[in-house]
């Protein structure tokens, strides 16, 4: 799988995912209601999905140019660190004021997601790669014919 459906299929299985798992994270890391967790969660995800898709256009157009093919584990762990590093920028300001909460406890909390969103990135973007394939991107370049030049016959 390719192109815009690859990307849709991972942005809505990651990101619905990511909705249930910041919901009851918000409620009890900011003691508030499910209501107000809810919210958090869904902007969090509809922030994410923009950050994700630009991000991962970016990620791709870089991957393309690069000699060495395929996801190393330390490619993996630079992609994540990059969406997630990015992402607290975004996070941190709506996140106080969804919750209701001073931008340092809101820091403190993205931090503790972002660990977590680490860890769930690099797994769940293995697992995705190892179900629908590797994106054209990170495929193994085909092997050039050699330009020998053949001897005379004699």
């Amino acid at each position: 799988m390719q192109g815009i459906k690859r990307r849709i299929v991972y942005l809505t299985l990651f990101e619905g995912l990511g909705i249930l798992i910041t919901s009851t994270s918000f409620a009890s890391l900011a003691g508030s209601g499910m209501d107000r967790a809810g919210a958090a969660a869904v902007f969090t995800s509809l922030v994410a999905v923009v950050w994700n898709a630009v991000y991962n256009w970016l990620f791709e157009r870089w991957e393309v140019r690069q000699t060495q093919r395929g996801r190393s584990p330390l490619r993996r762990v630079m992609h994540a660190v990059g969406f997630e590093g990015g992402l607290v920028i975004f996070l941190v300001p709506m996140i106080a004021l969804t919750l209701r909460v001073p931008l340092v406890e809101a820091f403190v909390m993205d931090i503790g997601l972002t660990v977590f969103f680490l860890v769930y990135a690099y797994i769940f973007n293995l697992i995705f790669d190892a179900v629908f394939g590797l994106p054209a991107s990170a495929m193994p370049l085909p092997e050039q014919p050699r330009n020998s030049q053949a001897e005379p016959c004699n």
